[in-house]
């Protein structure tokens, strides 16, 4: 399969996590009385996932994040000169699930592009009002743990067929975690998106979920290719 039909291909799967995931937030969280809150919103976001794994695993190995993509780079899982390839295309297609969210969400009487739409932050803009560092720390910690996940999963020697489930859950569980600290990076294209669309403070703390989820997954990376190397 060619790089640019792989490319494409994370394009389409990044763009359906965003607006799964975030759609979810910002459509249905809080949607009177039967708003599907944090436990929704964590479950679309693993959804996202898992069913993207099924559909375009066998194609472009469904990475749908930059981090993940760094990560098995650094894991011996992927070329890194094909990485520039994934990371435009991952954050084109979420840059247009964000437009297209937004498009939805205006359409509805009394909509504030000041609730985010779905973007992640820290201090003041933190759902729980967490600190730079606790949001940067937990992005981090998140990011090489998921990782970890992904590595595993689909090592050779795990259960066949099984990995976009442990995959799907991982990510459901990392949001579970850390949705009230920074509403959940762990992926800088699902960032960029919303933050392009809402600017202001969304894109001036754009940064750190660039830099955490990188250094975290370069640290997960790293970590299971010890880990996961057989003793000789």
């Amino acid at each position: 399969m060619s790089l640019f039909k792989r490319s494409a291909t994370e394009l389409v799967g990044t763009f359906w996590l965003v607006l799964g995931g975030c759609g979810s937030a910002v459509l249905a969280a809080a949607f009177p009385n039967v708003g599907i809150g944090l436990l929704g919103v964590s479950l679309a976001f693993g959804l996202t996932v898992l069913t993207m794994a099924f559909a375009i695993g066998h194609i472009s190995g469904c990475h749908l994040n930059p981090a993940v993509s760094l990560g098995l780079v650094v894991g011996g899982r992927f070329p890194a000169k094909e990485l520039p390839a994934y990371i435009i295309a991952q954050v084109i297609g979420g840059v247009i699930a964000a437009a297209l969210l937004y498009f939805i969400a205006s359409g509805k009487p009394g909509f504030d592009l000041a609730g985010g739409l779905a973007s992640n932050g820290y201090g003041e803009h933190s759902p729980g009002g967490y600190s730079m560092a606790a949001g940067f720390v937990c992005e981090l910690v998140m990011t090489a743990m998921f990782i970890l996940i992904i590595l595993g999963a689909t090592d050779k020697r795990a259960p066949a067929g099984l990995a976009p489930i442990a995959i799907g859950l991982g990510l459901t569980l990392i949001h579970l975690i850390s949705i009230p600290v920074t509403n959940t990076s762990v992926n800088p294209a699902r960032s960029t998106g919303p933050a392009l669309i809402v600017g202001g403070w969304a894109i001036q703390q754009l940064w750190m979920f660039w830099v955490a989820p990188l250094l975290g997954a370069v640290i997960g990376g790293v970590t299971y290719r010890w880990l996961g190397k057989e003793d000789t």
